[in-house]
């Protein structure tokens, strides 16, 4: 489709297995925020131009603190890049998201601070984000999704919640929109149509206390890298869309007692390996799922993008009403230093 390039940032597991699938032409882009995590590399998938980029760098060797995240998002957009697709492991804050499943989240908390959060350091710009995530590449992923003989898509579970005190109880998982999911893969997963994102600094992960309390806050997911990342997409005019990666159940879910044992009695906890090594084959499982999404809503657009709608989605005019200084009043080397951002707006 005339217009479109789509940016793929890998997060945990699927950065690296999408880096090996992925060939083409390697872009060291320079920004005035310095280096990306790593060369941003050009390939087509289904005729479309895609701009792939390893979150974490090679090796992950950038922990979610130190992700150069103005970077990465400056460098796609100088390479034309119109749409994100972005992807993360995360932790499940509900029952009714599983191990395995994806979830395309709709919403945001941000509880990082160490990181820097915008490009714009030496103006007053105030993007609208009450919707974080591009409705439009929301509603193609999810669409795919269904239509997918390997996919199920179900609610969030929304209706878990506290009562207004204690820990919120769970309830029934909530009813499939679609069949029940069909999976060519040994285990089921299902694909949930949204959920509030949790993002956390870290690296070290929740006390129990804190996963407890992003419940009650009404998370469904942790994570670590969906903050500054989708603000900035948005500065930047790019629509965003994350496909979380469920790997466990944070901390807040202890482990079930032993059959037979008291109610009262404590549960044995997991040995530390055996839950590591669960998490991580949880992962693996989850990113052949998400790379398979991935690939077919991107056909998908390749197909469709006009019908989609993906050219009018809102995140493409950000700015038109967020630059708040007086033009005239802003150092022209500082619209051109940030130029692929925002010189439309300053050209007469």
């Amino acid at each position: 489709m005339d217009g479109i390039k789509i940016g793929l940032i890998g997060g945990s597991g699927l950065g690296e297995a999408m880096l090996r699938q992925t060939q083409g032409t390697r872009h060291e882009v320079d920004t005035p925020f310095g280096q990306p995590s790593d060369a941003i590399t050009e390939t087509e998938w289904a005729g479309l131009p895609v701009f792939f980029l390893s979150r974490h760098g090679p090796g992950h060797t950038f922990g979610p603190s130190q992700v150069p995240y103005r970077a990465n998002l400056f460098a796609l957009k100088k390479l034309g890049v119109t749409h994100v697709i972005a992807s993360g492991a995360v932790g499940s804050l509900r029952e009714g998201f599983k191990p395995r499943d994806l979830v395309i989240p709709d919403q945001l908390i941000d509880k990082t601070f160490r990181r820097p959060g915008t490009f714009f350091e030496r103006t007053a710009v105030h993007v609208e984000l009450s919707e974080p995530f591009c409705p439009v590449l929301r509603r193609t992923l999810l669409e795919v999704a269904r239509e997918g003989s390997t996919f199920g898509v179900q609610g969030s579970g929304k209706n878990e919640r506290g009562n207004g005190g204690g820990e919120a109880e769970p309830v029934a998982e909530a009813s499939p929109a679609s069949p029940e999911p069909r999976t060519l893969s040994p285990e089921p997963y299902a694909v949930h149509d949204r959920g509030c994102y949790v993002c956390m600094e870290g690296p070290a992960f929740s006390t129990r206390a804190e996963s407890l309390m992003h419940r009650l806050w009404g998370g469904d997911l942790i994570g670590m890298t969906a903050m500054p990342e989708a603000k900035l997409a948005r500065e930047a005019e790019m629509s965003y869309a994350l496909v979380a990666l469920v790997t466990d159940y944070d901390c807040w879910r202890r482990p079930s007692a032993a059959a037979g044992a008291q109610a009262e009695a404590p549960a044995t906890p997991l040995d530390p390996y055996t839950l590591l090594k669960e998490i991580v084959a949880n992962l693996n499982a989850a990113t052949e799922n998400a790379i398979g999404l991935i690939r077919r809503t991107v056909q998908r657009i390749a197909e469709r993008g006009e019908e989609l709608g993906l050219a009018g989605a809102p995140a493409r005019e950000a700015l038109r009403m967020a630059i708040w200084s007086d033009k005239s009043r802003i150092p022209p080397d500082e619209v051109e230093r940030l130029g692929p951002l925002w010189m439309k707006y300053f050209e007469r």
